[in-house]
């Protein structure tokens, strides 16, 4: 099950659609999920569970959890939208290309896709520009 969750005034118009982009994400690395929560809120959100959970002090766009589950791939994933949009402009992207990175680069983080070398990062890129056109495939 994929579910969002709203803790700022931002929402998605298309839940079914981005649930079934993110369903074949997983698919295409040959996973099974099991639960995923994305949790979409502001810039001070983030930053108190990034200093809580993980004694970091900075701002973020994106914080992945997973849960340990054995029937499939399972987190949480937070993303500030709030640097979704600076990042979006930043970048010269359009918002909603922008969020379709970020959150397909929390899904690859749950597949065990990394980003602390820069080879990871080139991978991750990849990966996600890969995932990233699969949001126009239709099931």
């Amino acid at each position: 099950m994929i579910d969002f969750h709203y803790e700022t005034d931002f929402s998605i118009d298309d839940e079914a659609k981005f649930a079934d982009w993110i369903s074949r994400i997983i698919l295409s690395e040959d996973k099974v999920f099991s639960q995923l929560d994305f949790i979409f809120c502001d810039d001070d959100y983030l930053l108190k569970i990034n200093q809580d959970y993980l004694d970091h002090d900075t701002y973020t766009d994106i914080i992945t959890f997973p849960y340990e589950d054995m029937s499939g791939i399972a987190g949480d994933i937070f993303i500030s939208i709030e640097r979704v949009k600076e990042n979006a402009l930043d970048f010269g992207v359009e918002f909603y290309l922008e969020l379709k990175r970020v959150m397909a680069h929390g899904v690859l983080h749950l597949l065990g896709y990394g980003d602390k070398s820069e080879e990871e990062t080139m991978q991750m890129r990849l990966k996600e520009d890969e995932k990233i056109k699969l949001f126009h495939v239709e099931h």
